[in-house]
């Protein structure tokens, strides 16, 4: 069976059904949060969006929230005060510019503050369901040490890699189940290499 094969059924196998583990419940949520979501994790993000969105129930009143207020709201993410500036300033560019709708076209959403292509990616894949691969840190990780790209890819040559790979039906599956994968097994410190099946093409095991 081909290396890429066996991955994938390895990966149907741990994730047959895998789900993005932020909580969202509109476009602007789930755009917001996966920006907020850099450099921190997921389980973080969640532990704060809510409070956000709560006290903050519209664009238009998380557009005129005081700085300081989100700050302290999203202070265990990391990075608060950068990010509390990007959140407002996604939230105006909304109101002002799109009616309040997050747009689907690639380089407005790139033109936003904090959004970059890998934000765009989840995003896009995750609401709209558009095959992409989203290259975060795990996926990296996990692409490098299965051998899906070499040790010095840049995030967008991973990316090129994955996508003539897979098939691009699975686009946004395997990107799950990669970023899976890399949170729960294949994790960066302590790995769980020896209940793995894919050790023995892996660039990390070391029998």
């Amino acid at each position: 069976m081909m290396m890429t094969s066996r991955i994938e059924e390895y990966l149907d196998y741990l994730f047959p059904d895998p789900k993005c583990e932020l909580n969202y419940t509109k476009d602007y949520e789930l755009l917001i949060a996966i920006m907020l979501s850099a450099q921190s994790t997921d389980k973080r993000v969640n532990s704060v969006t809510p409070i956000i969105f709560n006290k903050y129930s519209t664009l238009e009143a998380l557009k005129d929230a005081s700085l300081s207020d989100l700050e302290s709201i999203i202070r265990p993410v990391g990075s608060f005060r950068k990010k509390s500036f990007y959140m407002k300033e996604i939230a105006r560019i909304l109101v002002d510019d799109y009616q309040g709708v997050v747009p689907t076209d690639r380089e407005k959403l790139e033109s936003f503050p904090g959004v970059g292509r890998k934000t765009v990616n989840v995003f896009l894949s995750e609401f709209y369901n558009y095959p992409a691969i989203a290259v975060d840190t795990h996926v990296e990780r996990v692409s490098k040490r299965l051998k899906l790209a070499t040790l010095k890819d840049d995030v967008l040559k991973v990316e090129k890699k994955l996508m003539k790979k897979f098939d691009k039906s699975l686009w946004s599956k395997r990107h799950l189940q990669l970023v899976l994968f890399g949170r729960y097994y294949c994790k960066a410190v302590k790995p769980e290499c020896e209940t793995c099946r894919l050790k023995d093409i892996c660039r990390g095991y070391k029998k």
